[in-house]
């Protein structure tokens, strides 16, 4: 259950707050900038996928301790956890940044490219951070670093969460938020809010993208299998044809979200990637499998998705005389921007990255594990644009492409971000 949060809205108090503030952070800010572009690029070299964070994690906590913080090491396998203690009373503000790259391997020519290459489901492949998350651990390093020399004048404390694992645990691994979650990280520390951020390259360089309420879906896996009864090709009456079955069943699931569930409430998105089944041409088979997505932004919404899903699966193959078994493997939660925590924090990004500079963007049917945070406090995510100012941000390459580009310049507006949003809820929350 969501704590109760305390309103704060965009006044003109929280605004002279902040511009006394960023006096304050603006010299620290440009000291570290060029730490973080070199944070960034030793671990853009040196890529580790989820779960196998151990070099990133080792790297990461030795800096929080060069900080004087107190460090945890091993959450959810790799992650690190550090509580900056600042000088006043006050609240506990969590920032989070993920820390895995992707098995994907770099075309990008940068004298810091990924070399780096692994195993992974049985197949050896390149590993890059074609996601970003190589800056936003750079940036939160950067973060911590500035507001550790505040600390003195901070009115509560700062929980620097570094994640693994966002990308999804291997398989038959739990990892990510969820898992960090279940071992009593939030019930051991106890944050108030949750603010974290992402690189696109949808967006121009230093633009930041928000959206109040829902931004980002929810993400569930599906399976289902159709058991017939195998014969030959020339007889299908000897047997039950479950291919038959199966493409009756992809058509009659689509409408589920085009005639059965309420799409004035939220979009939703169901999704066949995978169908196999047969050997050869003329041999009808015993079985089918396919595998799907669901994507959504209402957890009611999703729910019922789930029911009819397995409804209409198992009724349409009960009426060809076969048998449908629905697995579904829930996944990231939607991720949800409490809304008064968003309003307090658009004049803090517009002095940031600049008034023009801070933009709504639409809902995103992509996935994001910070929601597992943010359903359990209050929590605040938005994107930050890094593709150069000359190229155009619709055509250039897409996070999680082995062109993905990173414009630096950018980091600068990131690590600012986070720094002034932490430090005026703490100046907010203490009025």
């Amino acid at each position: 259950m969501k704590r109760v949060f305390l309103c704060f809205a965009a006044s003109a108090t929280l605004l002279a707050a902040h511009t006394s503030l960023s006096a304050d952070t603006d010299q620290l800010l440009q000291k570290t900038e060029p730490k973080v572009i070199e944070w960034r690029r030793h671990l853009h070299q040196n890529p580790e996928l989820g779960n196998r964070e151990f070099e990133t994690a080792k790297y990461v906590a030795r800096h929080l301790r060069e900080l004087g913080m107190e460090v945890e090491t091993g959450i959810a396998h790799t992650g690190v956890v550090a509580l900056l203690k600042g000088g006043k009373p006050g609240p506990t503000v969590a920032l989070r940044a993920d820390m895995d790259a992707l098995p994907v391997t770099e075309r990008v020519d940068l004298p810091f490219a990924s070399k780096v290459t692994t195993e992974y489901n049985g197949k050896q492949v390149g590993v890059m951070h074609a996601c970003g998350h190589d800056t936003h651990v750079a940036m939160l390093m950067g973060t911590a670093e500035v507001l550790a020399a505040m600390r003195d004048q901070l009115k509560g404390n700062v929980l620097f969460i570094f994640q693994p694992a966002e990308e999804g645990a291997p398989d038959g691994e739990e990892g990510g938020a969820e898992l960090m979650l279940k071992e009593g990280l939030f019930k051991k520390y106890k944050p108030e809010v949750a603010f974290g951020q992402h690189v696109t390259s949808s967006l121009p360089m230093g633009v930041i993208g928000y959206r109040s309420g829902p931004l980002m879906a929810s993400s569930d896996k599906f399976y289902i299998t159709v058991d017939g009864r195998q014969t030959h090709g020339s007889r299908p009456w000897g047997g039950v044809d479950p291919i038959t079955v199966a493409a009756q069943i992809i058509l009659g699931v689509q409408t589920i979200v085009s005639r059965q569930i309420d799409i004035t409430k939220e979009p939703a998105v169901v999704s066949f990637g995978k169908i196999e089944g047969g050997v050869r041409n003329n041999i009808i088979p015993d079985q089918v499998e396919m595998v799907g997505t669901i994507r959504n932004f209402d957890m009611d919404n999703r729910r019922q998705i789930f029911q009819k899903l397995k409804t209409t699966a198992e009724n349409i193959a009960e009426s060809a005389g076969a048998k449908a078994t629905v697995r579904i493997l829930e996944g990231y939660p939607v991720t949800v921007n409490n809304p008064e925590l968003t309003a307090a924090a658009l004049p803090v990004l517009r002095a940031a990255a600049g008034d023009r500079q801070v933009i709504e963007v639409p809902k995103i049917t992509g996935a994001e594990d910070f929601s597992f945070f943010a359903n359990e406090v209050p929590g605040f995510y938005y994107f930050l644009g890094v593709t150069p100012r000359d190229q155009d941000h619709t055509t250039a390459p897409s996070n999680h492409s082995p062109l993905f580009y990173v414009d630096e310049t950018a980091l600068k507006t990131g690590t600012q971000a986070l720094t002034e949003l932490t430090l005026n809820y703490m100046e907010n929350r203490s009025n």
